[in-house]
C-alpha cells in the first residue's frame, strides 16, 4: 500500500481505481436534511451540489464506476442517483456499509485495491480502512481523517465529489481527454490548453 500521505494522490494508486464509492450526507450533501410535511404527507429534502454531479458523470466517462452508500433510507438519494446515472444505489439504515459495498465490488468484478471510497463519519471507517485510495471530505472527523491518503479542501455538499473527480482524473493523466469528450458529447468544444 502506498504511504499515506493526505492531500496528495499517488498516480500508481490513481490508475488501479476502476470503482468510487460515496458516501451521501456529509459527502454528497452539507449532512443536513430538511424534514416536514407536503400536505399530509411526511417528505425529506436534501441538498446536493450540482458540481458534484459534473464530477461524477466525469468520473463515469473515464469508465470508473460509481456507487452510492447511505447509512440511511431516503427517496432523495434515490431521486439524486437516477438524475446522475448511477444503478448501485445501497441504502442501509443500520449503517452497515461494508458488507453491501463488499457485494457491489464483487458485482463489478473489482478488488480492494482498485476501489475508492469518499467517507465523512464513523460508519465509514470499516470501508476506508480497506480500499486502495481511501479519501476524506474536509468536514470528516479526526477518526476519518486519521486513515485517509486524501482530504478535499471543499467541505461535503459544496463541490467535494467534484474536486476529488478532477484530482483523480489528473492523478490517471486522463483530466484534459475526458472534459473534451464531456464537452464534445454536448455539443461544445473546449480548448485542451485552457482547460485546468
Amino acid at each position: 500500500m502506498a504511504p499515506r500521505r493526505q492531500g496528495v494522490v499517488d498516480p500508481e494508486v490513481a490508475a488501479k481505481i476502476k470503482l468510487l464509492g460515496l458516501d451521501v450526507d456529509g459527502v454528497m450533501t452539507d449532512a443536513g436534511v430538511y424534514i416536514g410535511m407536503v400536505g399530509d404527507r411526511p417528505a425529506e429534502l436534501k441538498r446536493f451540489d450540482i458540481q458534484d454531479g459534473v464530477g461524477i458523470r466525469l468520473l463515469q466517462d473515464a469508465g470508473i464506476e460509481i456507487v452510492i452508500v447511505s447509512g440511511r433510507m431516503s427517496r432523495a438519494t434515490t431521486l439524486r442517483a437516477e438524475e446522475l446515472g448511477v444503478s448501485d444505489v445501497v441504502q442501509d439504515d443500520q449503517a452497515r456499509k461494508l458488507p453491501a459495498f463488499e457485494k457491489t465490488m464483487a458485482r463489478h468484478d473489482v478488488t480492494w485495491e482498485e476501489a475508492a471510497f469518499m467517507g465523512d463519519d464513523l460508519p465509514d471507517l470499516p470501508v476506508l480502512t480497506r480500499v486502495g485510495l481511501p479519501v476524506g471530505v474536509r468536514n470528516a472527523v479526526p477518526e476519518v481523517r486519521e486513515v485517509v491518503h486524501y482530504v478535499t479542501e471543499a467541505r461535503g455538499g459544496h463541490g467535494a465529489v467534484r474536486e476529488f473527480a478532477e484530482v483523480l482524473l489528473k492523478a490517471r493523466g486522463e483530466w484534459e481527454r475526458t472534459v473534451e469528450e464531456y464537452l464534445r458529447l454536448r455539443g461544445e468544444t473546449a480548448m485542451v490548453g485552457h482547460v485546468r
